[in-house]
């Protein structure tokens, strides 16, 4: 069964992502193994359907991905009160490794928000957009740097007034940090005053902790 609680980053954890410091506040749902296939564990197969391809849009396999999306959304929904959702946090999606309007664009992130969020009156805003296309992180051996993540990063303006103290970033798979750690640095600098935390459907490795508002908040 695919993991419903969110588990904390801690001091065990930490090295497995190896930009991420100890005043980075994230949290994951299952485990992922890289280059593992489908049969590794339902967290593998959730994540690769996650990650098919829009070329796929219109063939059978492409209800594995609506199945993932939906699936997601469920077990992140379990991790938040109605409370929260309508009061605490922005939640924001991360953004996609093609610009909008691109053929390959891919809103899963965004859709997996909606869909914990349905029924709910929650703050949802692609507030990080991509200036260009990169290639997927997943795509080849050589990552990007958080730098040369945060100089392609921008921020919607039509977005920011308004946003909440407590920002709450969503990826699919948290890999080295770099990602999250570009993010944030773009996010605080145009929002000083916003705390920034990840939250992650997989990430690569082991431990347990549950996810703690008041530590959010703190």
């Amino acid at each position: 069964m695919f993991p419903e609680r969110l588990t904390k980053i801690d001091d065990l954890t930490r090295g497995d992502h190896h930009y991420l410091e100890p005043n980075d506040l994230c949290y994951y749902l299952g485990e992922y193994t890289a280059r593992g296939g489908f049969a590794v564990s339902e967290t593998n197969h959730l994540i690769i359907n996650l990650k098919k391809p829009m070329d796929r849009r219109g063939r059978p396999e492409w209800r594995y991905k609506e199945q993932a999306i939906t699936t997601a959304g469920q077990a992140l929904r379990k991790n938040f009160t109605d409370q929260q959702l309508t009061t605490t946090p922005t939640l924001v999606p991360m953004p996609p490794s093609k610009v909008k309007g691109d053929p390959a664009y891919d809103d899963r992130m965004l859709r997996i928000l909606q869909g914990m969020c349905a029924g709910v009156n929650a703050d949802i805003r692609e507030l990080l957009l991509q200036r260009q296309n990169m290639h997927a992180a997943h795509e080849g051996e050589q990552r990007p740097t958080p730098i040369q993540l945060a100089a392609n990063y921008t921020i919607d303006e039509q977005l920011v007034e308004t946003t909440r103290k407590l920002i709450v970033l969503f990826d699919d798979v948290l890999t080295t940090g770099a990602h999250f750690k570009a993010a944030k640095q773009v996010l605080q600098n145009r929002i000083p005053q916003a705390e920034v935390v990840g939250v992650f459907i997989a990430r690569r490795a082991s431990n347990t902790a549950e996810l703690d508002f008041e530590d959010i908040n703190a």
